[in-house]
Formats: structure tokens, sequence, C-alpha cells
């Protein structure tokens, strides 16, 4: 009997070892189909339109033949050339001061540069309106300096100047903070003046970083919609104007045209970087020795004004946006009272549409996180599927070269195409969750890849000789280790879902609008109060869901970072 049962149990160990051999290419082979289906198709989608019936070089031509969307095009060019080349050395300057100098308060500085990442980009064009525009405090101002008015270039160049500034200033703050005091101290040997160690020092070392801050300023601003629609006025754009051909005209294939002409620019600049990123060579070596920027009593203080400068404009926009929305009837009536907030909510029953972003938002942290940590824990610490793994690193990566309105547009195409057994999830709430942990996918995996190649191999290694499974490995070591993060994602997914437009704008049904696009909604109606209402509540429960993660981070940093401390 003995004898018996073991001749029947001894099988199940093989299979439980199959299994759990073939549980990451499974798991590999999922995240591949998500991307695809969620990528490649809309994508597929979008070329297959623009070509239909064979007639896609014709559209090209009758497109690139007519003035008023050829004018377009130009527009947004010079207009993100424009923006671009305000705003890097703008940041450039604010993160050098916060790297090399000793200005009093850079943590609040700093915090206060990143208040437009909680709120939608709509928040600066509306603080824009109300600062500039017609009825605007400051509209003689705007009107002295030459503007005809603030409903055109001048304002889009303005508002997004305000929302691409706190991304430029990341990656510049990030590529100066990097640098080596011995360089600095052989030029000091040599007598090289302030002026020319800039340039030969300073500059060269943070100039992979200009370029990524230069084309990552250029590719928000010719795939945003938002501030265009808002402020463009008669001043069109491609993203505007795949809005007006699909929504307005039902002009599908033109629409489709245009939109690849919109993703041009974005692959091209994210190709470029990619090749800077190659070429770029490490300039922190393990002898480095940190840059401790010096006390120098008249540099401080310039720095200390000029940043100063920068964040009460940053506070004026930001702040236009919440007086207004509490403004009793704007500009003859200006008593604080909630009237914007009970016609936003109540009487135009956007607490519907809030409860959808929340709904959204948690989701897509939720979800984004966990297919993004599955993703690049299989492609680091598993092996298997050779020919999978560099289509699904390409995969990861290419959602960042991808701009919202075209991904959704693509959405369109693909899930609402008849035959399509996908097509039941065409303006469901779960659509637009795939959307968002999509569209901003690239990020969070690189971030999940950097922390998970900071931790060895010989972990995977001595668990597989120890014959300890995977799964434990993974709950004991890895988890902890990766915790930090595992909620830096969550959160970036979390605040981007509740503030993102364009990837939504042709996703969405009465019952699943968002806030963010409920703004849309409001001010294309004329409700310019209840939209900065929306805004600013948008902005505020990004911020206390900031906070809150901001405080289990530094629990997580107690239970499972103690091993960082430095031993006794």
């Amino acid at each position: 009997m003995t004898a018996g049962a073991a001749a029947v149990r001894l099988p199940v160990p093989r299979l439980r070892q199959g299994l759990g051999e073939r549980l990451p290419q499974l798991g590999l082979l999922v995240v591949a189909l998500l991307l695809v289906v969620g990528l490649l198709a809309p994508l597929v989608a979008i070329l297959a339109q623009a070509f239909q019936g064979g007639r896609g070089a014709a559209a090209f031509i009758a497109y690139l033949a007519s003035p008023a969307l050829l004018g377009s095009l130009w527009n947004s060019l010079w207009v993100s050339l424009l923006v671009t080349a305000i705003v890097v050395p703008l940041a450039f300057t604010f993160a050098y001061a916060l790297t090399r100098s000793c200005m009093p308060c850079k943590g609040l500085l700093r915090t206060a540069m990143l208040l437009p990442l909680l709120a939608p980009s709509l928040l600066s064009a509306i603080s824009t309106i109300y600062w500039f525009g017609n009825q605007g405090i400051a509209k003689d101002f705007w009107l002295a300096l030459g503007f005809d008015g603030i409903y055109g270039a001048s304002g889009i160049v303005l508002a997004q100047c305000f929302a691409t500034f706190p991304h430029v200033l990341m990656i510049l703050v990030t590529a100066l903070a990097l640098a080596d005091a011995r360089l600095y101290e052989a030029a000091d040997a040599l007598g090289t003046s302030t002026v020319r160690k800039f340039f030969t020092v300073t500059l060269p070392g943070a100039k992979y970083g200009l370029v990524s801050a230069a084309l990552v300023c250029f590719t928000l601003v010719i795939t945003d919609f938002g501030i265009p629609k808002v402020v463009g006025g008669s001043f069109n754009v491609l993203a505007t104007d795949v809005f007006k051909l699909v929504i307005g005209q039902q002009d599908f294939q033109r629409g489709a045209v245009v939109a690849l002409l919109l993703l041009a620019p974005a692959v091209l600049s994210f190709g470029i970087d990619a090749a800077v990123q190659r070429r770029q060579t490490a300039t922190l070596t393990a002898r480095a020795v940190a840059l401790v920027p010096r006390p120098s009593r008249g540099f401080d203080l310039a720095m200390t004004l000029y940043c100063g400068a920068i964040v009460a404009l940053v506070l004026a926009m930001f702040g236009m946006a919440v007086f207004a929305s509490f403004a009793t009837f704007w500009p003859y009536n200006l008593a604080p009272s909630l009237n914007h907030y009970v016609a936003g909510l109540l009487d135009a029953g956007l607490g519907g549409a809030m409860l959808n972003s929340l709904k959204l938002a948690a989701c897509t942290a939720v979800v984004g996180t966990l297919v993004v940590f599955m993703g690049a824990y299989l492609l680091e610490k598993t092996r298997g599927l050779g020919a999978v793994r560099p289509v699904l690193r390409l995969m990861a990566t290419l959602p960042m070269a991808v701009p919202g309105l075209v991904l959704g547009l693509g959405y369109i195409f693909f899930f609402n195409a008849p035959g399509n057994p996908l097509g039941g999830l065409y303006q469901t709430l779960a659509l637009m969750v795939l959307c968002t942990v999509v569209h901003f996918y690239t990020t969070g995996h690189i971030t999940m890849v950097t922390a998970l190649k900071s931790i060895d191999g010989e972990f995977e290694a001595v668990s597989a000789s120890l014959k300890v499974p995977l799964l434990t490995t993974l709950r004991r070591v890895t988890l902890p280790i990766c915790l930090p993060a595992l909620l830096d994602v969550s959160r970036y997914f979390f605040i981007n879902a509740m503030t993102t437009i364009s990837a939504l704008v042709f996703l969405y049904a009465p019952d699943t609008r968002v806030a963010s696009l409920a703004i849309l909604n409001l001010d294309e109606a004329g409700d310019t109060g209840p939209a900065a209402a929306m805004a600013v509540l948008i902005a505020a429960t990004s911020a206390v869901v900031t906070l809150l993660y901001l405080a289990v981070g530094k629990l997580v940093d107690r239970r499972t970072q103690a091993w960082k401390a430095p031993a006794r």
C-alpha cells in the first residue's frame, strides 16, 4: 500500500516543477499579449485606416496640399520649438541653482515647482484666461506687450511653458546632480575661470540631460490637446485638427493621416533620444567624489532671487485658478463662495465624473503597477522565450513615443471595428484603464527595471541551488526590496490617470466621463468658473493622494528598508 501510494505520488513533484518552469513563460506571454492588444493593434488600425482603399498616398498628398491643414502642421512645429527654446534655459538655470548653489529653502522651492504635475494641463490654460483673457485682471498688461489677445499662439506658448516646466526641471536636476568634484578641483588647480568651467565641464557633463529635456518638452507640446483646445482660438494645431476631423466631421481617414503626422515628430524625438543615450558614457565612476557647492554670497543671492521669481510666477498661475474657482461672479463679484463647486458637482452632475476619475486612477494604479512589475521581473529575473524578450522590451519602451491622442484614436479604429470580439469593451471604464496603463507604461517599466537591476542575480541562483521556489524568493527578497519603487510607480499611474485628457478624449461615454474631460466640456459650454473648480478638485485630490503615498512610503522604509541603514 505504501509502495502504491509512492508510485502514485511520484509524478506530482515533476508536474509541479514543470508548471513552475512554465509560469514565468506564461506570464511573459500575458504581458506581451496585453501590449499587443493595447498598443500595437491600435497603431496598426490607424495605419490601415490611413491607407484604406489604397488611397493612403493620395490622402497624404491631399493633406499636404491643403493650405489650412499644412498651416496647422507648421503652427505645431514652431510653437513647440519656441516653448522648448524658452523652457529649457529657464529650467536649466533653476536646476543649476538647486544643485550648485547654497541658497536656502531648496526643498520648498523644488516642491513648489512640481505643483503643475498634480493638475491637468487645462488648469494652466484656465489660469491664463483669468489673468490675460477678455475679462482678465492683467488684460491691459498683455495688450501693452504687443499681443492682440490671449487666444492664439501667445496663449498656447504661455500656458505650455507653465505646464512643461516641471517635466524639464526633473530631468535637468538629475543630470546636474551627477557631477564629479575632482573635475572642478582640477579646473581650479589650473586657474580656470568660472565661465570657462561652466562651458568646458558643466555643460558637457549635462549635455545628454539637456538633449533629453529638450526632446521631452518638444514632444509634450506638439502632442498636447487640452491647452490648444481652450486658449488656441482660431490658431489650429495638429492635435486639434485630429479632434475636429474625427469628432466634428467624422472623416476618419483624414483623421488617421493627421494622427500619423502627429506621431512622426514624437517617434523622431524618441529615436534621437535613444541614439543619444547609446552614445552616453558614464561620468560618475566608482572613484568619483560628490560635488558639494561652496557658499558664495553674491551667487547664492542671485540664484535665490531668480528661483523666487520663477516660483512666484508658478504660484500666481496656480493660485489664480484656485482664487477664480471660489469667486462668486467673475470679475464683478470676487467674494469667495462655493457657487462654482456646487454648479460643477451638483447642478452639472459632475460628481459622477469625479467618482469615475477616482475609479480610473485607483484601477490604473493597481493594474498598471501589477503588470509593470510582472513584465519587468520576468524580463530581468527569469529565462526562456528568447525570441519574445527583445520584442517585449521594444514594446515596453514604445508607448513613450506614442501621443495619447494617437493612441486613443487607434482604440476607436481597433475596438470599434466590426467583428472584433473585444468590441464590447469600447466606451467602458475597463478600456479606459487599459489605455491609461499602456499610455504611461514606459516610465513605470524603466523605474522597475532600474530597481530590479540593483538586486544581484545571486539571490535567484542561490535559491535555485537550495531548491527554494521562485515565488518564495520573490515574496521574501525581491518584493520587500522593490516596495519603494512599486509605490513610486503606483503613485505615477494614479496621478497621471487623474490628469490625463488626450488619451481618453475619444473613449468615454456619458456614464464613464471623467473629471479631466468634464473640465473640457465645461469650458466649451462657457462655464469657466466650474471648469476651474473641477481642475482645483483634481489637483487637491492628487495632492492628498501624494501625501498618503509619502506616509505609506515612510512606513515601508521603516519596515522593509532597515538593511540600508549603516551598521552601528
